[in-house]
Protein backbone atom coordinates (compact mmCIF):
# COMPACT_ATOMS: atom_id res chain seq x y z
CA UNK A 1 0.00 0.00 0.00
CA UNK A 2 1.41 3.29 -1.03
CA UNK A 3 0.15 6.99 -0.77
CA UNK A 4 2.13 10.14 -2.03
CA UNK A 5 4.32 10.22 0.66
CA UNK A 6 5.67 6.35 -0.70
CA UNK A 7 5.17 3.27 1.39
CA UNK A 8 4.39 3.79 5.18
CA UNK A 9 7.27 1.68 6.92
CA UNK A 10 7.47 1.62 10.85
CA UNK A 11 11.06 1.37 12.02
CA UNK A 12 11.80 -0.34 15.43
CA UNK A 13 15.54 0.42 16.20
CA UNK A 14 17.37 3.41 16.00
CA UNK A 15 20.99 2.65 16.65
CA UNK A 16 24.11 3.32 15.31
CA UNK A 17 22.77 1.12 12.19
CA UNK A 18 18.88 1.87 12.38
CA UNK A 19 18.98 5.64 12.52
CA UNK A 20 20.85 6.06 9.38
CA UNK A 21 18.98 2.97 7.75
CA UNK A 22 15.74 4.85 8.84
CA UNK A 23 16.68 8.15 7.81
CA UNK A 24 17.84 6.77 4.24
CA UNK A 25 13.84 5.64 4.02
CA UNK A 26 12.77 8.80 4.70
CA UNK A 27 15.17 10.46 2.35
CA UNK A 28 13.25 8.22 -0.25
CA UNK A 29 9.81 9.31 0.28
CA UNK A 30 8.25 6.64 2.42
CA UNK A 31 6.48 7.75 5.17
CA UNK A 32 8.28 6.34 8.31
CA UNK A 33 6.93 5.36 11.69
CA UNK A 34 9.97 5.11 14.60
CA UNK A 35 9.95 3.48 17.96
CA UNK A 36 13.42 3.05 19.78
CA UNK A 37 14.62 2.02 23.22
CA UNK A 38 17.04 4.81 23.61
CA UNK A 39 16.13 8.44 22.70
CA UNK A 40 15.00 9.23 18.64
CA UNK A 41 17.15 11.35 17.14
CA UNK A 42 15.54 14.85 16.86
CA UNK A 43 16.58 14.78 13.01
CA UNK A 44 13.44 12.07 12.72
CA UNK A 45 10.57 14.21 13.80
CA UNK A 46 12.26 17.29 12.04
CA UNK A 47 11.97 15.44 8.41
CA UNK A 48 8.34 14.34 9.28
CA UNK A 49 8.61 11.02 10.60
CA UNK A 50 5.99 9.64 13.21
CA UNK A 51 6.99 9.14 16.84
CA UNK A 52 5.24 6.26 18.33
CA UNK A 53 5.46 5.08 21.68
CA UNK A 54 5.69 1.45 21.72
CA UNK A 55 6.13 -1.75 18.69
CA UNK A 56 2.58 -2.49 18.74
CA UNK A 57 1.95 1.16 17.64
CA UNK A 58 4.28 1.22 14.75
CA UNK A 59 2.53 -2.25 13.60
CA UNK A 60 -0.55 -0.78 13.61
CA UNK A 61 -0.04 2.30 11.61
CA UNK A 62 2.44 0.89 9.02
CA UNK A 63 1.85 -1.61 6.49
CA UNK A 64 5.80 -2.72 6.46
CA UNK A 65 7.93 -2.96 9.88
CA UNK A 66 11.15 -3.19 9.92
CA UNK A 67 13.45 -4.20 13.25
CA UNK A 68 16.85 -3.43 13.57
CA UNK A 69 18.09 -4.25 17.12
CA UNK A 70 21.26 -6.59 18.48
CA UNK A 71 20.22 -9.59 19.36
CA UNK A 72 17.95 -12.64 19.57
CA UNK A 73 16.01 -11.85 22.42
CA UNK A 74 16.06 -8.24 21.69
CA UNK A 75 13.98 -9.48 18.40
CA UNK A 76 11.73 -11.73 19.93
CA UNK A 77 10.64 -9.32 22.69
CA UNK A 78 10.22 -6.54 19.88
CA UNK A 79 8.05 -8.79 18.14
CA UNK A 80 6.47 -10.91 20.92
CA UNK A 81 6.89 -8.86 23.89
CA UNK A 82 3.59 -6.97 25.88
CA UNK A 83 3.78 -4.16 23.79
CA UNK A 84 5.28 -5.77 20.43
CA UNK A 85 4.59 -5.67 17.73
CA UNK A 86 2.24 -9.06 16.81
CA UNK A 87 -0.30 -7.16 19.23
CA UNK A 88 -0.41 -4.77 16.56
CA UNK A 89 -0.77 -6.49 13.37
CA UNK A 90 -3.45 -7.18 10.87
CA UNK A 91 -3.60 -9.30 7.73
CA UNK A 92 -1.69 -8.69 4.68
CA UNK A 93 1.16 -7.03 6.74
CA UNK A 94 5.18 -7.72 6.49
CA UNK A 95 7.65 -7.71 8.97
CA UNK A 96 11.61 -7.85 7.76
CA UNK A 97 13.85 -8.22 10.64
CA UNK A 98 17.34 -6.65 9.58
CA UNK A 99 19.07 -7.50 12.92
CA UNK A 100 21.59 -10.16 13.18
CA UNK A 101 20.14 -13.24 14.93
CA UNK A 102 19.83 -17.03 15.22
CA UNK A 103 18.66 -18.69 11.97
CA UNK A 104 17.21 -21.50 14.11
CA UNK A 105 14.96 -18.55 16.13
CA UNK A 106 14.14 -16.79 12.75
CA UNK A 107 12.47 -19.76 11.29
CA UNK A 108 10.22 -19.99 14.37
CA UNK A 109 9.59 -16.55 14.82
CA UNK A 110 8.49 -16.20 10.49
CA UNK A 111 6.01 -19.22 11.83
CA UNK A 112 4.42 -17.10 14.28
CA UNK A 113 4.03 -14.54 11.98
CA UNK A 114 2.90 -16.45 9.44
CA UNK A 115 0.26 -17.74 11.38
CA UNK A 116 -1.39 -14.24 11.85
CA UNK A 117 -1.85 -13.94 8.03
CA UNK A 118 1.68 -11.69 7.48
CA UNK A 119 4.50 -12.28 5.47
CA UNK A 120 8.39 -12.60 7.09
CA UNK A 121 11.62 -11.30 5.80
CA UNK A 122 14.77 -12.08 7.35
CA UNK A 123 17.02 -9.60 5.80
CA UNK A 124 20.26 -8.79 7.72
CA UNK A 125 22.99 -6.63 6.63
CA UNK A 126 26.89 -6.12 5.76
CA UNK A 127 28.94 -3.11 5.66
CA UNK A 128 28.65 -0.89 9.03
CA UNK A 129 27.78 2.66 9.88
CA UNK A 130 29.59 3.98 6.73
CA UNK A 131 27.52 1.56 4.51
CA UNK A 132 24.41 2.38 6.52
CA UNK A 133 25.20 6.22 6.37
CA UNK A 134 25.88 5.69 2.64
CA UNK A 135 22.66 3.17 1.56
CA UNK A 136 25.37 1.22 0.73
CA UNK A 137 24.62 -1.90 2.70
CA UNK A 138 24.52 -5.18 1.22
CA UNK A 139 21.16 -7.34 1.70
CA UNK A 140 20.95 -10.91 2.34
CA UNK A 141 17.16 -11.72 2.11
CA UNK A 142 15.35 -14.84 3.30
CA UNK A 143 11.33 -15.24 2.71
CA UNK A 144 8.55 -15.50 -0.04
CA UNK A 145 9.81 -14.30 -3.28
CA UNK A 146 6.55 -11.94 -3.35
CA UNK A 147 7.06 -10.96 0.19
CA UNK A 148 10.60 -9.67 -0.93
CA UNK A 149 9.54 -7.93 -4.43
CA UNK A 150 7.11 -5.67 -2.27
CA UNK A 151 10.16 -4.91 0.04
CA UNK A 152 12.56 -4.32 -2.60
CA UNK A 153 12.00 -0.48 -3.00
CA UNK A 154 12.94 -0.24 0.85
CA UNK A 155 16.07 -2.08 0.31
CA UNK A 156 17.09 -0.41 -2.34
CA UNK A 157 16.75 2.51 -0.30
CA UNK A 158 19.56 1.00 2.33
CA UNK A 159 21.03 -0.73 0.47
CA UNK A 160 22.93 -1.58 -3.26
CA UNK A 161 23.87 -5.47 -3.26
CA UNK A 162 20.26 -6.98 -2.35
CA UNK A 163 19.89 -11.28 -2.63
CA UNK A 164 17.03 -13.19 -1.84
CA UNK A 165 19.22 -15.91 -0.92
CA UNK A 166 16.12 -18.60 -0.22
CA UNK A 167 13.27 -19.16 2.23
CA UNK A 168 13.47 -17.97 6.03
CA UNK A 169 16.43 -18.30 7.80
CA UNK A 170 18.76 -18.13 4.91
CA UNK A 171 19.36 -14.80 5.44
CA UNK A 172 20.52 -15.18 8.70
CA UNK A 173 22.75 -18.00 7.83
CA UNK A 174 24.35 -16.13 4.90
CA UNK A 175 24.85 -13.72 7.78
CA UNK A 176 26.37 -16.16 10.04
CA UNK A 177 28.66 -16.78 6.86
CA UNK A 178 29.53 -13.12 6.40
CA UNK A 179 30.62 -12.83 9.95
CA UNK A 180 33.08 -15.63 10.08
CA UNK A 181 34.67 -14.29 6.92
CA UNK A 182 35.14 -10.48 8.11
CA UNK A 183 36.16 -11.99 11.64
CA UNK A 184 38.78 -13.98 10.25
CA UNK A 185 39.87 -11.31 7.53
CA UNK A 186 40.65 -9.14 10.70
CA UNK A 187 42.51 -11.65 12.17
CA UNK A 188 44.72 -12.21 9.37
CA UNK A 189 45.38 -8.41 8.93
CA UNK A 190 45.72 -7.83 12.51
CA UNK A 191 48.73 -10.65 12.75
CA UNK A 192 50.42 -9.24 9.01
CA UNK A 193 50.50 -5.83 10.47
CA UNK A 194 51.83 -6.86 14.38
CA UNK A 195 54.52 -9.05 12.14
CA UNK A 196 55.57 -6.44 9.49
CA UNK A 197 55.72 -3.66 13.07
CA UNK A 198 57.23 -6.13 15.34
CA UNK A 199 60.00 -6.79 12.48
CA UNK A 200 60.77 -2.67 12.30
CA UNK A 201 58.69 -2.07 9.14
CA UNK A 202 56.35 0.87 9.01
CA UNK A 203 52.75 -0.63 9.29
CA UNK A 204 51.48 2.19 7.54
CA UNK A 205 53.24 2.23 4.62
CA UNK A 206 53.00 -1.94 4.34
CA UNK A 207 49.43 -1.40 4.13
CA UNK A 208 50.09 0.81 1.55
CA UNK A 209 52.50 -1.66 -0.27
CA UNK A 210 49.35 -4.41 0.33
CA UNK A 211 46.59 -2.56 -1.09
CA UNK A 212 48.21 -2.66 -4.31
CA UNK A 213 48.04 -6.45 -4.54
CA UNK A 214 46.44 -9.52 -4.26
CA UNK A 215 46.03 -9.35 -0.36
CA UNK A 216 44.02 -6.20 -1.00
CA UNK A 217 40.80 -6.22 0.70
CA UNK A 218 38.00 -3.88 2.02
CA UNK A 219 39.43 -5.11 5.76
CA UNK A 220 42.83 -4.03 4.85
CA UNK A 221 41.60 -0.97 3.45
CA UNK A 222 39.28 0.61 5.95
CA UNK A 223 40.16 -2.01 8.92
CA UNK A 224 43.79 -1.77 8.62
CA UNK A 225 43.78 1.90 8.78
CA UNK A 226 41.72 1.91 12.12
CA UNK A 227 44.75 -0.76 13.65
CA UNK A 228 47.30 1.93 12.16
CA UNK A 229 45.97 5.38 13.27
CA UNK A 230 44.59 3.78 16.70
CA UNK A 231 41.04 4.51 15.73
CA UNK A 232 38.85 2.08 17.47
CA UNK A 233 35.13 3.84 17.84
CA UNK A 234 32.96 1.88 17.02
CA UNK A 235 31.60 0.83 14.05
CA UNK A 236 30.46 -2.48 14.67
CA UNK A 237 31.19 -3.30 18.41
CA UNK A 238 33.15 -6.35 19.40
CA UNK A 239 30.29 -7.17 21.44
CA UNK A 240 27.88 -7.65 18.51
CA UNK A 241 30.70 -9.90 16.19
CA UNK A 242 31.28 -11.77 19.48
CA UNK A 243 27.44 -12.76 19.62
CA UNK A 244 27.55 -13.36 15.74
CA UNK A 245 30.71 -15.86 16.08
CA UNK A 246 29.12 -17.72 18.52
CA UNK A 247 25.98 -18.17 16.69
CA UNK A 248 28.46 -19.73 14.59
CA UNK A 249 29.80 -21.69 16.60
CA UNK A 250 26.31 -22.87 18.21
CA UNK A 251 25.13 -23.47 14.69
CA UNK A 252 28.83 -25.33 13.79
CA UNK A 253 28.06 -27.44 16.60
CA UNK A 254 24.58 -28.57 15.61
CA UNK A 255 25.60 -29.14 12.39
CA UNK A 256 28.56 -31.38 13.18
CA UNK A 257 31.27 -29.25 11.56
CA UNK A 258 34.41 -28.27 12.38
CA UNK A 259 35.09 -24.03 12.18
CA UNK A 260 38.40 -24.07 14.26
CA UNK A 261 39.48 -20.40 12.96
CA UNK A 262 36.38 -19.19 13.71
CA UNK A 263 36.79 -20.68 17.12
CA UNK A 264 40.00 -18.84 17.52
CA UNK A 265 39.13 -15.47 16.70
CA UNK A 266 36.08 -15.38 18.82
CA UNK A 267 38.57 -16.02 21.44
CA UNK A 268 40.80 -13.32 20.49
CA UNK A 269 37.41 -11.14 20.44
CA UNK A 270 36.76 -12.59 24.02
CA UNK A 271 40.33 -11.88 25.45
CA UNK A 272 39.63 -8.39 23.95
CA UNK A 273 36.45 -8.35 26.08
CA UNK A 274 37.69 -9.40 28.67
CA UNK A 275 40.77 -6.17 29.24
CA UNK A 276 37.06 -4.23 28.57
CA UNK A 277 37.21 -3.36 25.27
CA UNK A 278 33.71 -4.68 24.53
CA UNK A 279 32.40 -1.72 23.02
CA UNK A 280 35.42 -0.86 20.50
CA UNK A 281 35.01 -1.65 17.15
CA UNK A 282 35.87 -5.14 16.43
CA UNK A 283 39.01 -4.21 14.44
CA UNK A 284 40.62 -3.80 17.84
CA UNK A 285 40.48 -7.77 17.92
CA UNK A 286 44.61 -6.86 17.18
CA UNK A 287 44.82 -5.64 20.88
CA UNK A 288 44.11 -9.07 21.89
CA UNK A 289 47.54 -10.23 19.51
CA UNK A 290 49.15 -7.03 20.50
CA UNK A 291 48.96 -8.39 24.58
CA UNK A 292 50.24 -11.34 23.47
CA UNK A 293 53.24 -9.90 21.44
CA UNK A 294 53.41 -7.08 24.08
CA UNK A 295 54.03 -5.04 20.96
CA UNK A 296 51.66 -2.62 19.50
CA UNK A 297 50.86 -2.04 15.69
CA UNK A 298 51.73 1.49 15.74
CA UNK A 299 51.36 3.69 19.12
CA UNK A 300 48.21 5.42 20.27
CA UNK A 301 48.13 8.56 19.89
CA UNK A 302 48.02 10.07 23.59
CA UNK A 303 51.37 7.97 24.29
Amino acid sequence: MTDKNGLQVGFIGLGIMGAPMALNLLKAGHRLFVASRGKIPAAFAEQGATVCTNATEVARRADIVICMVPDTPHVEDVLFGETGVAKGLGKGKLVIDMSSISPTATKAFAQKINALGCDYLDAPVSGGEVGAKAASLTIMVGGAPAAFDRARPLFDAMGKNITLVGGNGDGQTTKVANQIIVALNIEAVAEALLFASKAGADPARVRQALMGGFAASRILEVHGERMVRRSFNPGFRIELHQKDLNLALQGAKELGVSLPHTASAAQLMQSCAAHGMAGLDHSALCRSLEMMANHPIAPDPQA
